[in-house]
């Protein structure tokens, strides 16, 4: 999760495609060059075999407005790595 937070920082979307699921991942990625984020918490986490949710809060800036993102996510794990599956944003 912790990646996934900083390639969305430094607009990593070769990460963030490499991190997500091949049978969720979008055909493209598009990182926000305008979105600056500056804060993540991570609220929850637990780990059930080749499945894990995270559940955080993420603050971001984009010239004056500012926001969160609140979500519960889904991960698997393939191959030996965890990758991203899905979330639920609430």
């Amino acid at each position: 999760m912790r990646s996934r937070y900083t390639a969305f920082a430094v607009g990593d979307a070769g990460h963030l495609a490499r991190s997500w699921h091949p049978r969720t991942r979008p055909d493209d990625i598009v990182v926000d060059d305008g979105t600056e984020w500056i804060a993540l918490v991570i609220e929850d986490a637990s780990e059930d075999g080749d499945a894990a949710t995270v559940t955080f809060r993420a603050a971001w800036r984009h010239g004056r407005e500012r926001g969160e993102l609140r979500e519960r996510s889904r991960f698997a794990r393939r191959g030996g790595r965890w990758v991203y599956v899905d979330g639920d944003v609430y």
